[in-house]
């Protein structure tokens, strides 16, 4: 998703559409975090419910102005440096809740349940919701335009890249259930295999930004205009995010007391759901547009950040907060782990012939919505077992790509995204 070089180009400039645009979405944005800076300034304390919706609302919002430039800036970044330090300002509003329960977790050991919660759901909300519509809608919009009917989508050769990437950090992070903890040590192995990522990444060939809605009025924009925007939208977003993330994420514990609701579940699915949205809004876009590829691989590599950088983090937000070398984890916590890593090779295996058929979308959006009845150690024991035979099958029908996955984080050529924005044309993605 990060530029690293830019190619010459010409000035840009901004149509009456595209500067409407980006005066709606700074209308709506403002209206929604205006309300939660406001409380904060005055020192206001509304009730749980009531601060969580207005706490929640910001963050949303946040994240929009974040993948806004974020998307922006692939415009004018160069060098590997910048593709780290991008990589790491995106995830900021998806990750600083689970590193603030991670934080406290150190000195209040019942906040490692609310880290683990958060963590787990990030992941399989991810796999389990966002790649199957991304991949369902792109299908659906190909049929629209007329032709023969597709049957499956195609990923690019560079895609298993970062399928080998998340196998071989899926396989080394279920030495968290095995151990019934997240230690210091597999912390640093987990960061230091993302710092290998971004490495490939940022050496990758290069790649045009497929920019959309806002993010593609911000990069029409003259140069010295966009990188004032893209300037201004990264300080908002994050003063918003680190102003907003510990109100949030206490009232979202605290809420789910006053609810009635399960407070595991509640930061299970309510945070993870705010900060991933717009992320999950522009690979839809992307699909309806005919780019279901480049919708599919942005959200393959959301899930190696996620498989490698927040769990890593976790163990480090722990030892700061005052905690020890690692967060031990209960028996429930070890379940939903356990689950989320049975899901995570499953959606590997499924696609690791850079295959993605509508039969595996279907599974694992089904699989991941009858979680949601289960309550119990037995009933997610079932479903851990019922991601591991899918898992099994996907590797046995993909054998032979296999072998490649493994070696393609190390030998193979991934891709980083460069220069000004084309119109996004439908790729020959899909295979009738």
């Amino acid at each position: 998703m990060l530029a690293t070089d830019r190619p010459a180009a010409g000035v840009s400039t901004a149509s009456p559409t595209q500067r409407r645009t980006l005066a709606r979405s700074a209308l709506i944005t403002a209206m929604f975090i205006a309300p939660a800076m406001v409380v904060r300034i005055a020192g206001l304390r509304p009730d749980p419910v009531a601060a969580l919706l207005v706490f929640g609302a910001a963050v949303v919002a946040a994240s929009f102005l974040l993948a806004w430039a974020a998307e922006a800036a692939q415009v004018d970044v160069s060098g590997g440096l910048a593709t780290a330090v991008l990589a790491l300002i995106a995830v900021l509003p998806e990750y600083a809740v689970d590193l603030y329960y991670a934080y406290v977790s150190g000195h209040h050991p019942d906040y490692t349940q609310y880290a683990a919660a958060n963590m787990t759901g990030s992941n399989r909300l991810l796999m389990g919701l966002g790649w199957p519509v991304v991949v369902l809608v792109g299908i659906v919009a190909a049929r629209r335009t007329g032709g023969a009917q597709p049957r499956e989508l195609l990923l690019a050769p560079v895609n298993r890249v970062e399928l080998g990437f998340l196998l071989l950090a899926g396989v080394i992070a279920f030495v968290i259930p095995v151990s019934s903890q997240i230690n210091l040590a597999l912390g640093v192995a987990l960061l230091a295999w993302f710092g290998f990522y971004l490495y490939k990444v940022s050496h990758g060939d290069v790649e045009e930004p497929d920019l959309v809605g806002t993010a593609a009025a911000i990069g029409a924009l003259p140069d010295r205009r966009r990188r004032l925007a893209v300037v201004f939208l990264f300080a908002a977003s994050g003063a918003v995010i680190l102003v907003c993330a510990k109100p949030f994420a206490d009232n979202l514990v605290a809420a789910g007391g006053e609810l009635g609701i399960d407070r595991f579940l509640l930061v299970q699915w309510v945070a993870p759901l705010a900060s991933e949205a717009p992320e999950f809004i522009i690979a839809t876009i992307l699909a309806t547009r005919g780019k279901a590829t480049a919708a599919i691989a942005m959200l393959i590599s959301a899930k190696v950040n996620q498989w490698t950088l927040l769990i890593g983090s976790l163990p480090i937000a722990h030892l700061l907060g005052g905690g020890g070398l690692w967060l031990a984890l209960d028996p429930r916590q070890v379940e939903e782990v356990l689950l989320t890593a049975a899901q995570t090779m499953m959606g590997v295996a499924l696609i690791v012939g850079l295959r993605f058929r509508p039969a595996a979308a279907w599974a694992l959006l089904g699989l991941f919505v009858v979680q949601f009845p289960i309550a119990s150690t037995h009933g997610r024991l079932l479903l851990c077992a019922a991601y591991a035979a899918v898992a099994l099958v996907g590797l046995v029908v993909n054998r032979r790509h296999l072998m490649a996955t493994v070696r393609a984080p190390f030998f193979a050529t991934a891709t980083r995204h460069s220069g000004h924005p084309h119109d996004p044309v439908p790729d020959p993605e899909f295979h009738t």
